[in-house]
């Protein structure tokens, strides 16, 4: 049991680091008539324990989204460590002015031009239920390599780590 409990950790330290490395990552939504939209944010520097925290508008079509169906999967890939992490959870508006300071960056203004003073401006809090990731170590050469040698030998290609946690 002790060995489960170990993995566990390990994998929820691991999609931790990955996903605080990859940084930007797709978030995806359903809309009202049901289909899975997509698109790219900024995640907010905040300590992974669970929640990611992202700046919005209030009265987005993703936030209005949210309030019908609040389901959501949040996609990071980190291409310098050839990694991938998906993370399901459920997003609500979660505005707290101090949270917003602790988060804020002045590159966001480029966003909301006047800052956490931005009309609108809001926080969305993803709440993780749970999170699978695939890491390939080695780099680009070494899995062309692998995948090489499976076209020739008629094998699967080594995969890397996969695991699943929930939260």
């Amino acid at each position: 049991m002790a060995d489960d409990a170990t993995t566990i950790t390990d994998a929820r330290r691991r999609v931790t680091e990955l996903i605080r490395d990859a940084r930007i990552c797709m978030l995806t939504t359903i809309g009202v008539d049901g289909r899975m939209l997509s698109r790219p944010m900024a995640l907010q520097e905040a300590e992974f324990d669970g929640d990611l925290w992202f700046f919005a508008y209030t009265d987005s079509a993703k936030m209005r989204q949210l309030r019908v169906n609040p389901e959501v999967n949040v996609a990071f890939s980190d291409q310098r460590h050839h990694a991938w992490v998906s993370v399901s959870g459920t997003a609500q508006e979660a505005y707290d002015r101090a949270r917003a300071e602790q988060l804020w960056n002045p590159l966001y203004k480029a966003w909301f031009p006047d800052g956490l003073d931005t009309p609108g401006l809001t926080l969305l809090k993803v709440h993780a239920s749970s999170a699978e990731y695939w890491d390939s170590p080695g780099g680009t050469v070494v899995n062309l390599l692998g995948f090489a040698k499976a076209a020739v030998t008629g094998k699967p290609p080594e995969a890397g780590e996969n695991h699943e946690v929930s939260y």
